[in-house]
């Protein structure tokens, strides 16, 4: 009772999920006002994005064998055995990549709520660090960006919500494995 009341004040949520058998899963979400956040610093085209390494699983270079594209459903990769749908970021935000051919990009394998998916990016540019800053402040809410951050050499980086990237591409592509 007194944290959900901590949490609501904050403008948080508590989620409660049981399942009879296997237990009760709780949730707590808050806003994202300023915080520090470890990263992976990527690019997309000329724009740079940082994806929270908490959920990123692994990042490889697909084949040729493990892309599949079945009719009326999302393009998949098949990595370790498991069938993933990929997002193309550069679709997504409208912009112009560097790659478009899957086997010439990189895709990130990020989990959310146990779900997996394979993020198509040009190049990793690293792992650092940043000052977590809301958009919503100054601009309006962008559907799959969480917040912004300025690098070092003073760029602006997007900062991807992994669940909300997600559920954008399932909304364009509905397909049962995001």
């Amino acid at each position: 009772m007194l944290v959900e009341r901590i949490v609501e004040a904050l403008g948080g949520a508590i989620l409660i999920k049981s399942t009879q058998g296997k237990g009760t899963l709780f949730q707590i979400k808050l806003p994202l006002t300023l915080a520090i956040m470890d990263g992976q610093v990527l690019r997309v085209g000329e724009q740079i994005y940082i994806v929270p390494l908490v959920a990123i699983t692994e990042s490889v270079r697909p084949s040729k064998g493990s892309l599949h594209a079945p009719a009326g459903v999302a393009e998949m990769v098949t990595i370790r055995e498991s069938v993933l749908p990929i997002v193309r970021m550069y679709e997504l935000f409208d912009i112009t990549p560097t790659n478009t051919d899957p086997t010439q990009a990189i895709v990130m394998i990020v989990e959310n709520e146990g779900r997996l998916a394979a993020l198509m990016v040009d190049e990793l540019l690293g792992q650092q660090q940043v000052v977590v800053k809301n958009l919503e402040t100054n601009f309006r809410r962008a559907d799959g960006i969480s917040g912004a951050t300025i690098l070092g050499d003073g760029r602006v980086a997007l900062i991807v919500d992994v669940p909300g990237l997600i559920e954008l591409a399932r909304n364009r592509t509905p397909v049962a494995t995001y």
